[in-house]
């Protein structure tokens, strides 16, 4: 696992504060590896899940570090989604 996958799943979980996520989501870092986000929190994984979003490693350090909107990263096409985007949506209020 990746320094940078390492970073974010610690991230990730501060963030939530110990609440799960109601459904499945993956992060896909680019040439880094995936985090799941799921009702157990986050943690390095390749699982299917209801959605998956895509991003280079600093599109998803500025969306993690609260300096990009999730919408604004897709709707300009640094954030690619796979899947159900309705939670997709849940977890942009997640990640803000």
């Amino acid at each position: 696992m990746s320094d940078v996958v390492t970073e974010a799943v610690a991230a990730l979980n501060a963030k939530m504060d110990g609440a799960g996520f109601d459904g499945s989501a993956k992060f896909i870092i680019e040439d880094e590896g995936s985090i799941i986000i799921d009702a157990n929190g986050a943690r390095a994984g390749d699982d299917d899940t209801d959605v998956s979003l895509t991003a280079s490693t600093d599109t998803f350090k500025a969306i993690l570090d609260g300096e990009l909107n999730p919408t604004t990263a897709f709707m300009t096409g640094k954030l690619a989604v796979d899947g159900d985007m309705g939670q997709a949506m849940k977890l942009s209020g997640v990640l803000s």
